[in-house]
């Protein structure tokens, strides 16, 4: 289903509604399952919000880069879902489809592999490209990341060049495709990434926003600002700082640009509720959903084991508990030595596996035996009377619409859509 309003269109009415005194900051959410796209959208539509999915290339990708892990999507088969809940559910509102951190050695494995530099390049626009075409409305162009940078800091001048690069392609491959015009994000969220301070923020859109004019492209949508969130297991352990983030809003504004923050999972209630006040545009939030998600397949196992006889019950908590150890994508989640335990190691320790399995169950989901015992649970809990599917949807919607409420979000598609004459 076709928007009413572009993303810049929404991003220009979102303006001019803060001009008039309206405080809200927008969500971005990672699309880790299906039934996290439709909780998702069946919330945006009953609160009247406008939701972005932002899929990572490693959720989200083309099949020729080994596609993504949330149900082997590429980015047809994405939007092919999208448009199929859509449809299901009668949705009527604004939902923006994303690219977070597209961009060199952005995929796990490129990264591990070490690609060379032009290789990196030239895999991130082709996939970028595809994006395009499948429909995509904003592209976070991020090439903070370079395995030739020991310490994980990208030059400045380098980050520019690339990003510059990047988009002057993409630019060129729309218009000469006839491709709706796009939204773009640029920037990243990294603690090494070299745009932590302030002043290198502001030094970076200057430059950034600069250098695209000369080229007769518009400044992007989102420009990643660090406020100090950093998600670590289930927590959120970074220190948010309210004067950075008020003062990097004034700098982006200054340009007509949003600050997009990343890593905003698990805030307090308190934090969440300042960022519209404190003029933070939007905010992404991805594995604390998935962890919901996983938390909720695990109290329903726990219920099956109860309502079901023995010898019937899935052996679900097993096989995600197992699955999520041999992903070994907890590595990026972890602290201490706990990041360089074997597989074997944590599957000896009973709660180290506990624990992974809470923060990467999300992971495992399309994994054949997960997938088996997920539906042999839900049919076991359908038939004692008990249903699964509106559990999970449940808990979803709860911890989403915690950061639609804050952000005040309620009501703001209509808004949107008024000031722009729809």
């Amino acid at each position: 289903m076709k928007n009413a309003i572009t993303i810049t269109e929404m991003m220009n009415a979102a303006k001019a509604l803060k001009e008039q005194g309206e405080k809200f900051t927008m969500l971005g959410i990672g699309p880790m399952s299906k039934p996290l796209l439709k909780a998702t959208l069946e919330l945006a539509q009953e609160k009247d919000f406008p939701i972005m999915l932002i899929a990572s290339r490693n959720q989200v990708d083309s099949d020729e880069f080994g596609h993504g892990y949330v149900r082997g999507w590429d980015q047809d088969r994405f939007v092919a879902d999208v448009k199929e809940v859509e449809e299901e559910i009668g949705f009527t509102g604004l939902c923006y489809l994303c690219r977070d951190h597209g961009g060199p050695w952005q995929r796990d494995e490129e990264r591990a592999a070490k690609l060379p530099v032009a290789e990196a390049m030239e895999r991130c626009i082709r996939s970028y490209k595809h994006d395009m075409e499948a429909g995509f409305d904003l592209l976070h162009i991020d090439p903070t990341k370079d395995p030739e940078f020991a310490m994980g800091t990208v030059p400045f001048e380098l980050v520019i060049d690339r990003t510059v690069e990047i988009i002057e392609e993409l630019e060129n491959h729309r218009k000469q495709n006839g491709l709706p015009e796009i939204g773009y994000e640029a920037g990243t969220e990294e603690t090494n990434g070299g745009l932590t301070s302030v002043d290198a923020f502001s030094d970076f859109i200057d430059t950034l926003v600069a250098r695209l004019a000369e080229k007769g492209i518009k400044a992007p949508e989102f420009v990643v600002g660090q406020t100090g969130t950093l998600t670590r297991l289930t927590e959120n352990v970074g220190h948010f700082n309210r004067d950075n983030a008020a003062k990097l809003s004034v700098n982006a504004a200054k340009h007509g640009v949003g600050v997009k923050e990343h890593n905003g999972d698990y805030l307090s209630d308190k934090i969440l509720l300042e960022h519209p006040v404190l003029g933070i545009t939007a905010m992404n939030v991805a594995p604390e959903f998935g962890v919901v998600e996983t938390r909720a397949y695990l109290e329903l196992a726990k219920t099956e084991q109860r309502v079901v006889p023995a010898e019937q019950c899935s052996r679900l908590t097993a096989e995600m508990s197992r699955e999520a150890v041999k992903s070994e994508r907890w590595r990026k989640w972890v602290v201490g030595d706990m990041a360089t335990a074997s597989v074997d190691e944590v599957l000896a320790d009973a709660a180290l596996t506990e624990q992974i399995t809470d923060i990467c169950g999300h992971y495992t989901y399309e994994t054949p035996s997960v997938k088996a015992e997920i539906e042999a649970m839900l049919a076991n809990l359908r038939a004692a009377g008990v249903d699964g599917e509106a559990y999970v949807s449940y808990m979803l919607k709860n911890a989403i619409d915690r950061y639609a409420f804050c952000f005040g979000m309620h009501g703001l598609t209509s808004k949107l859509l008024a000031a722009c004459g729809k």
